[in-house]
Formats: C-alpha cells, sequence, structure tokens
C-alpha cells in the first residue's frame, strides 16, 4: 500500500532505520546542489586538461556521468529519504534517467578509444566506474522488478529492500569516486582536484548516507 512507503524500515538484518528525512529546505539544498555541480563540474572536466576544448566524442563521456551518477542518481537518493509513495517511483524515474545519461556517457569513452586506437578498461578509473555502472544497473533492475510501488512482484521483502538500500549507497560511493579518478587522469592540478573532488566528498552525507 502507499503508506507502507512512509513507514519507518525494518530489516531481518541488524536493525537499522530508514534515512532521516530532510527538511524541505534541505532536501532543496541538497537536490540543487547535485544538480548544479553536476552540470558545472562535469562541464568543466569535459573542457580539461585546461586549454584542451570541447572534443568530441570525448567531452560528453565526463559530463553525461556527472550528470547521471551525480545530478540524478544523487538526487534520486535524497528524494527517497522523503518517503511516501510518489517520492518512491520519483526516485525510481529519476535513477533510470540517470542510469541512461551514465550508458551515453560509456558510449562516448568507448567511441573515443576505438577512434584512437586505445585500449579499454586500462586505469583504476575505467573498472571503478564499469563496477558503479554494472552496480546501478542491477540495482535498478531488481528495484523495477521487485520493489516498484505499483507492480513490484516482493515490494514488501525487507532482505530485499535492506541488500537494495545499502547496494545502492555502495554503488553511488564507488560512482563518486570514479568521478575523482576521472579528472585525476586529466590533471595533476591540486587546486582543481581539490576543488572538483570536495563538493563530491560533501555530497556522501547530503545523498547517501
Amino acid at each position: 500500500s502507499r503508506t507502507a512507503y512512509s513507514r519507518t524500515m525494518v530489516t531481518g538484518f541488524p536493525k537499522i532505520k530508514a534515512n532521516a528525512k530532510p527538511s524541505p529546505m534541505r532536501y532543496r539544498l541538497a537536490v540543487a546542489f547535485c544538480s548544479l555541480f553536476s552540470l558545472g563540474g562535469g562541464y568543466f572536466a569535459a573542457l580539461q586538461p585546461s586549454g584542451a576544448g570541447w572534443r568530441d566524442p570525448f567531452s560528453y563521456h565526463p559530463l553525461l556521468m556527472m550528470i547521471g551518477f551525480v545530478g540524478l542518481m544523487g538526487s534520486a537518493a535524497v528524494t527517497k529519504k522523503l518517503g511516501g509513495y510518489t517520492n518512491t517511483k520519483n526516485h525510481g524515474i529519476m535513477s533510470f534517467l540517470g542510469l541512461l545519461c551514465a550508458f551515453g556517457g560509456l558510449y562516448a569513452i568507448y567511441q573515443n578509444k576505438e577512434k584512437f586506437g586505445k585500449p579499454h578498461l586500462n586505469s583504476g578509473h575505467s573498472v571503478v566506474g564499469l563496477l558503479a555502472l554494472t552496480g546501478a544497473t542491477s540495482v535498478g533492475l531488481a528495484g523495477a522488478v521487485f520493489l516498484h510501488p505499483d507492480f513490484g512482484s516482493d515490494k514488501q521483502n525487507k532482505t530485499i529492500r535492506f541488500v537494495h538500500h545499502w547496494t545502492g549507497k555502495i554503488t553511488l560511493i564507488a560512482a563518486f569516486f570514479s568521478c575523482m579518478l576521472g579528472l585525476n587522469q586529466l590533471t595533476e592540478n591540486p587546486i582543481i582536484l581539490i576543488g572538483f573532488s570536495f563538493p563530491l566528498v560533501a555530497l556522501v552525507p547530503l545523498a547517501v548516507m
């Protein structure tokens, strides 16, 4: 039922409480932060190293990955904290759109590697990024099949909800870490790296914890 989604989640594992519901102001600030940083940070990363400018198709990779993982999936995680039927559905919609953007980013870097004859999966960034994308896909599929508030086949299963909850958090942290590793491959400027990484670290307690 719809009201079931507003109740505190109790699992069959060691008991935990669902994420604390953010205030309306904190929710708006968190979503705005995720959205603006994903667009600004993604575009900035797309132009690195300094002076390189926009490169097609490479520059679409950091931009789409940031929009997908940080802007949309980060906002989806915050939205789920609000609880309730509508917010649960919005969480799923935003996560799905984020997944589409991330796959667009994957396609961009694949085409770029093929264009220049470079090897695939030859860095920590690429491995962590692929693991994050695989995790996001798996979590999303499980959520759609089992936990959708309208047609989920086992939406009250506490074990599935527990696993979905925590694997989603781990996946999002891995995605944020991959974004930092990616920029580190484009520039060694410590000011740029710190300035880019700090908002991602700040987003962990806002969107993930």
